[in-house]
């Protein structure tokens, strides 16, 4: 190999080397730029916070003596909380119904957020929590009802669950009959209704048309 050509690679290697420092270079000035963002972002929340004294001093008197009986729920939800993962835990096998995944209900992603002071912290991981015990025992209380009583009722029902609206109509025995074992047996199908498989979706069986007059 001729000088030339050893010189011409070894300039090469040397420019590769040094690409590859201001490759270096520049994506830990990205990294800055991106953290400096990042901070300037929680500070500008950070502003938004209002001071734990001050958010008591502008809170009304009423607000502040009614607060024992909001936080006296807490014992409610521990124990709603503790009774449906043991009921389910024992009866859901038996029924072969598939186990609800708390972690899907509960949820707490708020107590982070830096715009909020302790009490309002405290508040949402409350908050989470009650809502996300009842969303929980309600799924649970649901799917139940799709097995052992998958009946409508026979007036308006409002608030009802996303599984509701796959029971059989009000008076329609046939139907029920003919319909109940199906239904069940669509938690062995990978249980179709579920919100989390389409939110109902799959193959359950239409609503059955109400029972014709003699």
């Amino acid at each position: 190999m001729t000088p030339s050509i050893e010189e011409l690679l070894a300039r090469i290697k040397t420019l590769q080397e040094q690409m590859e420092q201001e490759y270096a270079a520049l994506r830990a000035q990205f990294e800055q730029q991106r953290q400096a963002l990042a901070d300037r972002f929680v500070e500008l929340q950070r502003q938004q916070r209002v001071g734990l004294w001050r958010y008591l001093r502008g809170s009304r008197l009423t607000v502040l003596l009614t607060a024992p009986v909001i936080y006296a729920g807490w014992p409610v939800f521990a124990v709603l909380d503790a009774f449906v993962s043991l009921y389910q835990a024992v009866c859901f096998p038996i029924y072969r119904i598939p186990r609800v995944r708390r972690a899907d209900h509960l949820v707490f992603d708020r107590t982070d957020l830096p715009y909020l002071n302790a009490v309002e912290k405290f508040n949402c991981f409350y908050c989470s929590y009650g809502n996300g015990v009842v969303s929980y025992a309600r799924e649970i209380a649901a799917r139940t009802e799709q097995y052992w009583c998958p009946i409508k009722h026979a007036r308006r029902w409002h608030g009802a669950h996303e599984r509701y609206p796959h029971f059989f109509e009000h008076g329609d025995a046939e139907a029920f009959r003919q319909g109940l074992e199906r239904l069940r047996r669509q938690y062995e199908d990978g249980d179709p209704i579920s919100p989390q498989h389409g939110g109902g979706t799959g193959t359950a069986p239409p609503p059955a048309p109400p029972p014709s007059r003699p």
